[in-house]
């Protein structure tokens, strides 16, 4: 519903400010995404633009550049509050006031406590009138992740899992290559393209010596060429607590970086593209603290952590709470008794122990099934 204070006017372009923003879900990490869109006086469409890529002009700029001196005297419907800090470029707050726009509409307010407030400050003490709150919801699902790391300091967490109708992942024997079709892995590279970082395990490498990368001949043909402007691949990080990993997986031999986190240094890891860092074990000294990798991985700012791991490490991670979101693919088919689970979590006596999960959207993706889940604030600890 909209405010009182906003017309279907904002609103119609406020939604355009979020399509421009989503644009740039490919390639602003470890920035958020940000769309603006500058209206005249007379209602006319005089500059919009997105922040493409961390560095790079924010979204206000190009909408600025666009528009000329017709930003005088205009409104600026924004996504996220504008900056007022100056980082890798100079700060939106004060290009705004210098282009002398009257008018500033901001969908979500910046968590980062490096803007918080404070360019919404400056741009009312310069005069412009300010309003927040238009298709916020919107907004802040588009920045979810950041907004997660800048308030609890560890990545948003999506686990992937992909199984049968009963539940199993692969045969007992271990095959699994293909229990989804062409269509849904394809959809898989896509998610992968909008992470930060993919995680895995030191049993999925050495099971299956994956890659772990993005395949940009999957995606469509405007998701290459965002994906293209990002020119990295997103960082792969694997969980090695006994040092098992070595220089012959093929994730370690092409010239994407790779970050190992394991409890000592590993002499048998010594590729270029590779770091090791070294965390604490968890309270039973079996495993390393996934807490702790998650706080690592967000002080070198990830914010979206895809998962795509064996059944020990998804479990492990759902037992420590530290799930955000879960990502299932469902394949039309049963495998039947003995074949492997799902993932391996605790086992629990009573039904208040169960995780609890929002289902937010089922989508069908060639012959599967894509459902998308959040764990419940009652099963999560932020």
């Amino acid at each position: 519903m909209i405010q009182s204070s906003f017309s279907e006017t904002d609103q119609k372009w406020m939604l355009r400010a979020l399509e421009l923003a989503a644009k740039g879900r490919y390639s602003t990490t470890p920035n958020p995404r940000v769309g603006a869109v500058i209206v005249d006086e007379t209602g006319q469409l005089v500059g919009e633009g997105y922040h493409q890529k961390s560095g790079e002009a924010h979204a206000e700029v190009f909408a600025l550049r666009q528009a000329r001196h017709k930003a005088k005297n205009a409104t600026c419907y924004v996504t996220l509050e504008p900056c007022s800090h100056k980082g890798k470029t100079p700060p939106c707050a004060d290009a705004l006031i210098a282009a002398q726009i009257k008018r500033v509409i901001i969908a979500s307010v910046d968590v980062n406590p490096l803007v918080n407030q404070s360019g919404i400050t400056k741009l009312k003490q310069a005069g412009v009138k300010v309003e927040t709150g238009l298709l916020k919801d919107q907004a802040d699902d588009l920045n979810r992740a950041f907004f997660h790391r800048m308030q609890h300091a560890k990545p948003w967490v999506t686990v992937k899992l992909a199984s049968s109708l009963d539940g199993k992942t692969a045969l007992a024997n271990g095959v699994s290559k293909w229990i989804t079709g062409e269509k849904a892995r394809a959809d898989v590279q896509d998610l992968r393209a909008q992470s930060c970082a993919i995680l895995s395990g030191a049993d999925t490498v050495l099971v299956d010596n994956p890659q772990l990368n993005v395949r940009p001949s999957l995606l469509s043909e405007e998701a290459q060429t965002a994906f293209a402007y990002r020119e990295k691949q997103p960082l792969r990080v694997l969980v090695d607590s006994k040092n098992r990993l070595s220089d012959d997986y093929q994730i370690f031999q092409d010239k994407h970086p790779v970050l190992v986190f394991n409890h000592q240094i590993n002499s048998k890891l010594s590729q270029k593209n590779t770091q090791q860092i070294q965390v604490k074990l968890n309270a039973e000294n079996t495993h390393l603290c996934l807490k702790s990798i998650l706080l690592e991985l967000a002080n070198i700012e990830i914010n979206n952590l895809w998962v795509e791991a064996g059944a020990s490490l998804t479990g492990a991670l759902f037992d420590n709470a530290l799930v955000n979101e879960l990502v299932l693919y469902q394949a039309p088919k049963i495998l039947g008794n003995g074949a492997r689970s799902l993932t391996n979590t605790k086992l629990l006596t009573d039904l208040t122990e169960v995780i609890d999960l929002k289902l937010v959207d089922c989508v069908q993706i060639g012959d599967d099934t894509r459902q998308r889940f959040v764990i419940k604030p009652s099963s999560a600890r932020v």
